[in-house]
């Protein structure tokens, strides 16, 4: 599913919210004016100029199919947060921020963090749209987020929200193949032992459930 559009950005978080039944009968929610919020946040942030990548599920649709999702996922500076304050900040904390744009729910990682910084600088490509000329994380600054943020979830006991981040770096791998040792090596940088540890052990059975698959799918197609 390659993103074509901001129009087509707002109809996939407008259908995840939709068709999420924990928000049905939820009053004063309207799906259908994200697609105007959607519009209206990209031609701000072209206007004023804000650094800023697109992450998250919305990325992830710019390379695989089938992820769903009713946030938009944008990573930038603190200064650039500043710069918007459009952008409704509900909360907050050293690296992330959690704010609203009209009916639009928008998590925002911040660049203290040295490895979101690393990502914003060095793993990115610019994504033509019809409207707007787009950052988007690449397949490898979006599997080095995800894989950073497992280790934190499996601590919080997150137990949905582990299952679709390694699902997200699982289906990555799948349809991107490539080494992980230099994305191992990025993230030694910025975890603790037992947090890289945790990476690698997460990795090497995400490795072999592909094996698994290739190996079936041969099998099947004899």
């Amino acid at each position: 599913m390659k993103i074509e559009s901001s129009e087509h950005i707002g109809k996939i978080i407008r259908d995840g919210t939709a068709f999420d039944v924990k928000n049905w009968g939820k009053k004063g929610l309207k799906p259908d004016a994200i697609l105007g919020s959607i519009q209206t946040l990209f031609a701000l942030l072209e206007e004023r100029k804000i650094n800023y990548v697109l992450v998250g599920g919305v990325a992830l649709l710019n390379y695989v199919e089938g992820r769903n999702t009713q946030d938009l996922d944008l990573l930038m500076p603190l200064s650039s947060l500043e710069k918007t304050p459009e952008l409704k900040v509900s909360a907050r904390e050293p690296f992330f921020a959690r704010a609203s744009f009209g009916e639009l729910q928008i998590d925002i990682l911040l660049d203290k963090n040295p490895l979101f910084k690393k990502v914003a600088s060095d793993h990115v490509q610019k994504q033509k749209f019809l409207e707007h000329e787009i950052r988007v994380a690449t397949v490898e600054g979006l599997l080095l987020l995800k894989l950073y943020a497992l280790p934190s979830l499996y601590r919080q006991g997150n137990f949905a929200r582990v299952g679709l981040y390694e699902n997200d770096v699982a289906t990555l791998l799948y349809a991107y193949p490539q080494k992980t040792d230099a994305l191992v090596n990025e993230l030694s940088k910025h975890v603790s032992e037992n947090d890289l540890a945790e990476i690698k052990r997460i990795l090497a059975e995400i490795e072999q459930r592909i094996q698994r698959f290739k190996q079936g799918t041969e099998q099947g197609g004899r």
